[in-house]
């Protein structure tokens, strides 16, 4: 895959520091150095050592990566949100993990993404999962198509450029309009799964407005402004009002939610090669808008 920059910076500089700048994965740049002809600067096969000018063409011939991944395709359908060369959104459904584990080797998000990868024909088939979503969480989840994106948007994930917006349906009633959730959080004593808020956890933030209220629950829009395990979960929880369909942390299962009524129903970021601003939304999934009409 060819990839192509145009240098815009009022100094010159060589290509080896500015490949640096631009975050890409050092096993790939050393790949690009053993590689003769796959630096090329304004079409003409360079070394890392070229000085690059402004408005100089810089391309890059990024090998396919085919032969290292060992993700079992899946031929489920998957629900494409949003795709270009670079990236894919999916909307992922309850009941499904994002990646493969012992106990699910074949059945995640990402053997899914696999399968499509094979009958699009594309030539990189690692699956980069940029975000990832509980098993019983649906909503949107960003993937990068090669390693490249994935080093870009990771980036963006450091510099919190990244937005993930929820929708959750709580179990409390009285929740103020607007608020923030301050809570550090730790991993629980006696479990390896479950997290709880501790003094001695990691610092967490978690912002919400309520969307709307209901005699028994609330539907409350969050967004993250950390990205600890089960943060929305936990913060709920401490708060009096852990989500509907939740059982593992205490939320009241209730038909038609059999499972946690978290949603990932928006997402906000930069493609990682234009800088276009890319902003997705999707409505609730079924089973969460179906509890919100049965409560009007």
């Amino acid at each position: 895959m060819l990839f192509e920059w145009v240098y815009d910076q009022a100094q010159p500089q060589l290509i080896r520091d500015y490949l640096r700048e631009l975050g890409l994965p050092r096993s790939f740049v050393t790949h690009l150095k053993q590689a003769p002809g796959l630096i090329r600067l304004n079409q003409e096969a360079v070394t890392v050592r070229a000085r690059i000018h402004s408005g100089d063409i810089l391309q890059l011939d990024a090998p396919s990566e085919t032969g290292h991944d060992t993700v079992i395709p899946s031929y489920e359908a998957i629900d494409i949100i949003y795709e270009d060369r670079d990236v894919l959104v999916v909307n992922k459904p309850a009941d499904l993990v994002s990646i493969p584990s012992r106990l699910n080797p074949a059945s995640s998000m990402a053997n899914r993404v696999k399968g499509y990868y094979i009958q699009q024909g594309y030539d990189d088939q690692v699956i980069h999962i940029v975000t990832r979503l509980d098993r019983d969480t649906t909503g949107l989840m960003l993937i990068a198509k090669h390693r490249l994106a994935h080093a870009l948007l990771d980036r963006q994930i450091q510099a919190k450029q990244i937005e993930k917006i929820y929708w959750a349906i709580s179990s409390r009633v009285g929740w103020p309009d607007h608020g923030l959730i301050n809570q550090p959080i730790a991993r629980h004593d006696h479990s390896i799964i479950t997290r709880q808020v501790h003094e001695s956890g990691q610092a967490a933030l978690t912002e919400y407005w309520v969307e709307d209220r209901f005699k028994d629950s609330s539907l409350l829009k969050l967004q993250l402004h950390t990205g600890r395990t089960h943060q929305i979960r936990v913060h709920l929880t401490y708060e009096g009002g852990p989500l509907v369909g939740d059982d593992l942390y205490g939320g009241p299962l209730i038909e038609p939610l059999n499972r946690q009524a978290l949603h990932c129903g928006q997402l906000n970021f930069s493609q990682p090669f234009s800088q276009e601003r890319i902003q997705l939304s999707i409505p609730l999934a079924q089973d969460m808008a179906q509890w919100c009409h049965l409560r009007k």
